[in-house]
């Protein structure tokens, strides 16, 4: 019963906020709800203030989500053909410019993020629990969002405080301003004393909001985006050492499927609702995006049984992504069998390649993880598939694992790096390492966390992005069942010296003559 009120209290501010239009007209009005400067003085507007940065939150998912896998290695863009989603491509082969609608949604999309943290730590009046616990949370969000914007953009405004109108045209930052506020705002929520910590790695109801151990691996992850390396160390060892997450026990992918929400391994996951109800107010298109392409395929045998059908078919793995799998842990691993299926996994699971057809951005090989089941939708709407009931994750705990690692061998603790490494090879049923260098470590990485917004951050800071993503693009192929075509080439094409940070949007530009664009663009 506990567990269902805080959920309620969480997740029902949510929904309330998210309804339509025409629902809002048909509510009745009492009363004057007051000024901005009046309203965050109450305990129940600060959980609605609460609720819609959360909301915020989850709005943003879907850019962000397909801006930083679209940019890396792991993926094709896929969809139903060429020039299915044009802008997408652009990301994928880097033909993309200062003026591209995902780059500006994600960079807006960060300072909404912000802004509703801003309110919340600045027109807070009061000393209340659940106001010194909302004031903390606001500032684990501020600080992911600027964590964000540093390593994407570098140079993109620190925004520590509400503007005032005569403060809108902000300059750009130093990089190492901002990487000491997101020290800073983190810092202060770990120490306030207020941010909740699960009981144990099996408590479903606490972390469903922004803990302690979370503000200690995005703290953790600064560090070592920092090159911190024993700071970043110390702070993960916080989050290991807490045991209250541990890595989920049973089949590899069913930790991505609704029926696993909230597990031992999620540190952060941003929360939807199975309520027929609320249809319409949990939908959104990440799952419906990345399952099988439904159009070009058929479908029989068990996969009839087990598939929501009706997506879209965009993201599918690259060849090499299944190559690095098969590399490491051979052509029947565990973890590779549980992430992906090759054409032949397919046809023998009942799904196929209609004659005649071709399944663009392929190249014959198809994610599993994240393909949605029946048992993950609200409602199984075969012609839109948009009402799955999953959640959308944002930190795992092999993730704290695995980064570690990284800075236990960066320190020199090479014993520690190692048995990181080897918890997360365990689950993935691999042998043992007996020593451990950075190359293991950025595999592991790369398969563990594959298609989960990690891998193009690390690349550019590791020094790989040109190396790895250079040719990206030049070639684009179909999948027609029997073999592979490579129609499209691209003149312009793959990650060069600019990319390694994004581009300041135009409109940001156009609108503010305090900013410069960065080198390159």
């Amino acid at each position: 019963m506990k567990k269902n009120r805080l959920y309620i209290a969480l997740l029902g501010l949510v929904s309330l906020m998210t309804v339509s239009c025409n629902s809002e007209l048909d509510i009745e009005k009492h009363g004057n709800m007051g000024s901005m400067d009046t309203y965050y003085t109450t305990d129940e507007n600060i959980n609605t203030a609460t609720a819609s940065l959360y909301l915020e939150m989850r709005s943003n998912y879907f850019n962000w989500f397909f801006l930083k896998n679209l940019l890396s290695d792991d993926v094709w863009t896929g969809g139903g053909q060429r020039g299915d989603n044009g802008e997408m491509e652009k990301l994928n082969e880097y033909r993309f410019d200062s003026n591209h609608g995902s780059i500006e949604g994600v960079y807006s999309g960060l300072y909404s993020v912000i802004y509703k943290a801003n309110l919340i730590i600045d027109k807070t009046q009061g000393e209340t629990a659940v106001m010194k616990r909302a004031i903390n949370e606001a500032k684990v969000f501020r600080a992911w969002a600027h964590f964000e914007l540093v390593s994407l953009w570098g140079t993109a405004p620190k925004v520590d405080h509400l503007l005032e109108p005569s403060e809108y045209r902000q300059g750009n930052s130093d990089p190492a301003e901002t990487w000491a506020f997101v020290e800073q705002d983190l810092n202060d929520a770990i120490n306030s004393g207020t941010l909740p910590s699960k009981t144990d790695a099996n408590d479903a109801e606490t972390g469903i909001r922004a803990t302690k151990e979370f503000a200690q691996a995005l703290l953790g992850k600064a560090y070592l985006f920092q090159d911190k390396y024993s700071q970043a160390a110390a702070m993960l060892d916080n989050v290991i050492n807490s045991n209250k997450y541990a890595l989920f026990e049973g089949e590899y992918d069913a930790q991505f499927h609704a029926l696993a929400n909230n597990n031992c391994e999620s540190v952060f996951e941003l929360q939807k609702r199975n309520d027929p109800e609320q249809l319409w107010n949990q939908l959104d298109m990440v799952f419906l995006m990345q399952g099988w392409r439904t159009s070009v395929l058929t479908y029989g045998g068990q996969a009839a049984m087990d598939l929501a059908i009706g997506t879209y078919g965009f993201c599918n793995p690259r060849e090499s992504l299944y190559d690095a799998f098969v590399e490491w842990e051979g052509e029947d691993g565990y973890r590779l069998n549980r992430t992906m299926m090759n054409y032949d996994q397919l046809t023998a699971y009942g799904v196929s390649v209609l004659p005649g057809a071709a399944v663009y951005g392929n190249e014959g090989y198809f994610f599993w993880k994240n393909q949605s089941l029946k048992s993950d939708v609200i409602t199984d709407m075969s012609y839109f598939q948009g009402g799955q009931f999953i959640n959308l994750k944002m930190m795992r705990y092999a993730e704290v694992l695995l980064m570690a690692a990284e800075a236990h061998l960066q320190s020199g603790n090479s014993s520690k790096a190692t048995q990181y490494i080897n918890l997360v090879r365990a689950r993935a049923k691999e042998e043992p390492l007996t020593s451990v260098t950075m190359d293991d470590i950025k595999m592991e990485k790369r398969l563990e966390l594959c298609n989960e917004c990690v891998r193009y951050q690390d690349l550019v800071r590791w020094g790989d992005a040109k190396a790895v993503m250079g040719q990206q693009g030049k070639d684009v192929p179909a999948f027609t069942g029997t073999d592979v075509q490579w129609n499209w080439h691209n003149d312009k094409y793959g990650f060069q010296d600019k990319n390694e940070l994004l581009p300041i949007p135009l409109k940001e530009l156009e609108l503010n003559p305090n900013m410069t664009q960065n080198p390159g663009w």
